[in-house]
């Protein structure tokens, strides 16, 4: 819609994991090296976190690129991480190209053992990659931790790429799960990108989109300072609240993005929204505890008077004794 009206020969702000508008960071090459590395060295077992929209699906996707480039890896990648343990193997064993029609969980991990043992005997690399890996189950990742028993005394045969959200590295940390852990050979971390590199972001991906360097006066550094504020420096979000100011910008016919323009796109965007749990506040937990306090005192009070009435009465039962 505005593409013609500022130059571009595409849409800058996409929220689709583009390799083309990969901004590398270097938090964001060293993840891709450990990745990398794991995988070339047959390590077995490398673990990638993020927060939500830090780019993780996007490095994946460069990292599938060099993969593709290569002759000698073949790669299932699963990005559905809500599955069965069976349905996660038929998902595993027919990206990689085997049949699984009307077979059983084990004669699907005999088919996935032969093939993984098959390959690498002829020095051939296999992986598995799994995103949004915090969503599987503890059955799953029990099967992920026995499929990486295929090894030999020169490195493991399967090479395995969980990513995810931090929760993950909760997941991982679980005693039932201290023998996948313990097999993590290499770990990453992404982050999200400070001020310089939000500044580096936006005006790398106008440049590329327009292929002509005067793109990034689009986005003047004030207008970029309040882009991190409200993004706090997150890929995804940066691109959501950049692509709908220019949008708000067009409509307006303004050659440049402003601040206010930003302000209000964070804001129909709600962004400074925050959910909070719902909690009694110290009043209603006043009044709660008022309560159950006064209706201990009268139940003790009503046990004090029958206790004393008892009293009374064996006081006049001894008196009367005495006068006996």
């Amino acid at each position: 819609m505005y593409k013609a009206f500022y130059n571009l020969k595409r849409n800058p702000f996409e929220i689709i994991p583009d390799p083309t508008f990969l901004f590398a960071t270097p938090r964001h090459n060293e993840a891709m090296a450990t990745l990398y590395h794991g995988v070339r060295a047959r390590k077995g077992f490398v673990v990638l976190t993020g927060e939500v929209g830090t780019g993780k699906t996007l490095l994946l996707r460069c990292l599938l690129e060099l993969f593709k480039k290569a002759d000698d890896i073949a790669y299932a990648y699963v990005f559905n991480g809500r599955l069965s343990p069976y349905e996660f193997l038929q998902y595993v064993a027919s990206d990689f190209g085997l049949s699984v029609s009307g077979k059983n969980k084990g004669e699907i991990l005999l088919e996935l053992s032969n093939f993984v043992v098959s390959r690498g005997t002829n020095n051939l690399t296999t992986v598995l990659i799994v995103d949004e890996a915090h969503h599987l189950s503890p059955d799953i990742l029990e099967e992920i931790r026995l499929l990486t028993n295929l090894e030999t005394a020169y490195g493991k045969l399967l090479q395995i790429l969980l990513v995810g959200q931090p929760e993950l590295n909760d997941i991982l940390d679980s005693p039932a799960l201290r023998q996948l852990k313990q097999r993590i050979a290499h770990r990453a971390h992404l982050l999200p990108l400070d001020a310089n590199e939000t500044k580096g972001y936006i005006e790398q991906r106008l440049t590329i989109a327009a292929s002509n360097p005067a793109a990034t006066s689009l986005f003047p550094a004030e207008t970029i300072s309040s882009v991190f504020r409200h993004s706090h420096g997150i890929p995804r979000l940066i691109n959501t609240i950049c692509e709908n100011a220019l949008i708000t910008a067009y409509a307006r016919r303004m050659r440049s993005v402003t601040s206010d323009i930003i302000d209000s796109a964070a804001a129909d965007l709600r962004l400074n929204v925050v959910y909070l749990p719902q909690i009694e506040t110290p009043t209603e937990l006043d009044e709660t505890f008022a309560r159950r306090a006064s209706k201990t005192l009268l139940e003790l009070f009503t046990h004090l008077k029958k206790v004393a009435a008892q009293d009374e009465e064996l006081e006049h039962y001894n008196r009367a004794i005495y006068k006996l």
